[in-house]
C-alpha cells in the first residue's frame, strides 16, 4: 500500500496544538468568567468564531455542533458559532491546483472539460468546486482540505479542555457521551469514500420519492478525500420563503420526506440539516411558483441508529399519543436513560412533547405557532435544563441524541422559515404505518450491504 502523506501525524497535530492552545485556553477563561458574573460578551465571541474559521478544519465544526447543545456555552458564543457554517474563508487557486494533482494525478485537468478554481461554497473540513465532465455533465467537487486527520485528533484533544469545564460548572447534562458522539461522527467525515457510498444509499432510500433528487456519485473521479458528485441544479430554499403556501408546503413535504422516511425505514438521518444543504427545482414567477423536487446535498454527517433506537421513537409517540406514562418510561429506558427520578421523566417529557406536539395533533397547522426559527426550542430546552438542575444535575444523555435533536430543530426550524401548514400527524402515521422492528433491522442491513457499508 502507498504511504499516506496525510495520515494522522505527530508533527502536524503539533503544529495544530500550538496554533489552537492559546485560542482554547482564552475560550476557557472567557466562559468561565461568563459563567460567573451571568454574561457573556459578544466581541470575545465574534474573535473566537473569526479565529476558528480561519483556522478551518474539525473545531470549527466541533463549534457548530456545540452551539447546539443547551447549556454548554454563553448564549453569545452559541449565536457567533452558529454562523460558522456559511461563512467558512475558501482556500485559493493554487492550492486547489495542488489538491487535485495529489488526489488525480498530474493530469488530472485532463479529465474534466472544465473546472472553477474558484469554490462555489466553503465550508469546515471542505469546499466544492464546480465542474464538467469530459461527456458535459455538470459535476460538483468537493476537495478536502490539507492536514485534516491530523488536525482532528489534535481539535478533539482540545475539545476535551471545554468540556471538562463544562462539568465543573455544574450543568444539567453530562457531556461525555456526547463528546465521544461528536468525535467518531466528525473522524467518519474526512473518509469521503465512505461519504460516496452513503450518497448511494441516500438514492436507494429515497429512490421511489419524487420529491427529493439525491446525485449521482462519479467513482471515476473521487477518491478518499475527493468527492465529485453531479451537480444538481436549484434556487436556494430561503429564496420560496414568500413563495404562494402550496409551493411552500410542498418543499416541507420533501424536506419531511427525506428525513423521517430514512429514519422510519432504515434507521438512518441526515445530521446537518442546516439550509445551505437544501436546493429547490422549481418553474414560474411570483404567485404563480410551483416546486417539482428538493435536492438534498452533503452526505458526511449521517447517523446509523440501531433498530432499538428507532423502536425507542416509536414507543414514545405511541406513549404520548395515549396518555400511556409507563410506555413513555419504557421509551426511555430503550434509549438508555437509567435510574430515572419521577422529576427527571417530567423534565424529560416537556422535551418529548415539544417535538412530539405536531405529530401527535390531527390537524393542520405550523410546526409552532408564532415563533421565530431562531427561537425554535428555546423556550422548552430552558424549562428543561432548569428542572434538571434542580434535581442536581448531571443527566447522562445517550450518544444518539446529539445528531437526532440537532436534526429535529434543524428541520422544524426550516418548516418555520418556510410558514408551512400541514397534518404532520398524517404525515407521520403514513411514514410509520407497519413499523417493526425486526423488519427494519433486515431492511437496514440490506441496504448497507448494497453500497459496501459495514
Amino acid at each position: 500500500m502507498p504511504r499516506d502523506e496525510e495520515a494522522n501525524r505527530l508533527s502536524a497535530r503539533a503544529t495544530r496544538y500550538a496554533r489552537m492552545g492559546v485560542e482554547a485556553g482564552a475560550f476557557a477563561a472567557k466562559i468561565g468568567a461568563s459563567r460567573l458574573n451571568g454574561s457573556g460578551r459578544v466581541d470575545d465571541a465574534r474573535a473566537f468564531a473569526d479565529a476558528l474559521g480561519s483556522m478551518k478544519g474539525p473545531m470549527m465544526k466541533v463549534a457548530q455542533l456545540l452551539a447546539t447543545i443547551p447549556d454548554a456555552l454563553p448564549a453569545d458564543y452559541s449565536d457567533q458559532l452558529m454562523k460558522l457554517q456559511s461563512q467558512a474563508p475558501p482556500m485559493g487557486a493554487a492550492f486547489v491546483r495542488r489538491r487535485m494533482q495529489a488526489e488525480l494525478g498530474p493530469d488530472w485537468r485532463g479529465r474534466f472539460a472544465e473546472f472553477d478554481l474558484t469554490p462555489a461554497a466553503a465550508a469546515s473540513l471542505g469546499q466544492v468546486h464546480r465542474a464538467v465532465s469530459l461527456e458535459g455533465e455538470a459535476l460538483a467537487c468537493k476537495l478536502q482540505y490539507p492536514d485534516m486527520a491530523s488536525a482532528v485528533e489534535a481539535d478533539l484533544a482540545q475539545l476535551d479542555l471545554i468540556f471538562s469545564l463544562h462539568r465543573r460548572m455544574g450543568p444539567a447534562i453530562d457531556t461525555r457521551e456526547i463528546a465521544e458522539e461528536i468525535g467518531e461522527r466528525i473522524r467518519e467525515e474526512l473518509d469521503y469514500a465512505r461519504e460516496a457510498k452513503l450518497a448511494r444509499l441516500y438514492r436507494g432510500m429515497l429512490g421511489d420519492r419524487p420529491l427529493v433528487r439525491v446525485p449521482q456519485v462519479r467513482a471515476d473521479l473521487s477518491t478518499r478525500r475527493l468527492l465529485t458528485l453531479e451537480w444538481l441544479e436549484g434556487t436556494p430554499l430561503v429564496d420560496f420563503e414568500r413563495a404562494n403556501q402550496e409551493a411552500r408546503n410542498t418543499i416541507a413535504l420533501a424536506l419531511f420526506e427525506a428525513w423521517w422516511r430514512p429514519f422510519s425505514r432504515y434507521g438512518v438521518i441526515h445530521g446537518d440539516p442546516h439550509l445551505g444543504n437544501y436546493s429547490v427545482v422549481g418553474r414560474g414567477e411570483g404567485d404563480a411558483r410551483e416546486v417539482e423536487a428538493v435536492n438534498l446535498y452533503d452526505y458526511g454527517c449521517i447517523r446509523i441508529f440501531p433498530s432499538r433506537f428507532v423502536g425507542g421513537v416509536v414507543e414514545l409517540y405511541e406513549g404520548l399519543k395515549s396518555g400511556d406514562e409507563a410506555r413513555v418510561v419504557h421509551a426511555y429506558e430503550v434509549w438508555g436513560f437509567r435510574a430515572l427520578s419521577r422529576a427527571t421523566i417530567a423534565a424529560l417529557n416537556i422535551w418529548a412533547r415539544f417535538i412530539y406536539g405536531p405529530l401527535i395533533e390531527d390537524r393542520v397547522r405550523t410546526i409552532a405557532d408564532g415563533v421565530k426559527p431562531g427561537d425554535y426550542g428555546r423556550r422548552e430546552v430552558f424549562q428543561v435544563m432548569q428542572a434538571l438542575k434542580a434535581e442536581g444535575g448531571g443527566l447522562k444523555v445517550p450518544r444518539e441524541f446529539v445528531f437526532m435533536d440537532r436534526a429535529a430543530i434543524g428541520l422544524g426550524g426550516a418548516f418555520l422559515r418556510l410558514g408551512a401548514a400541514m397534518n404532520f400527524h398524517r404525515l407521520f402515521e403514513a411514514a410509520i404505518e407497519g413499523f417493526d422492528i425486526a423488519t427494519l433491522e433486515a431492511r437496514q442491513a440490506a441496504a448497507l450491504a448494497d453500497v459496501g457499508l459495514p
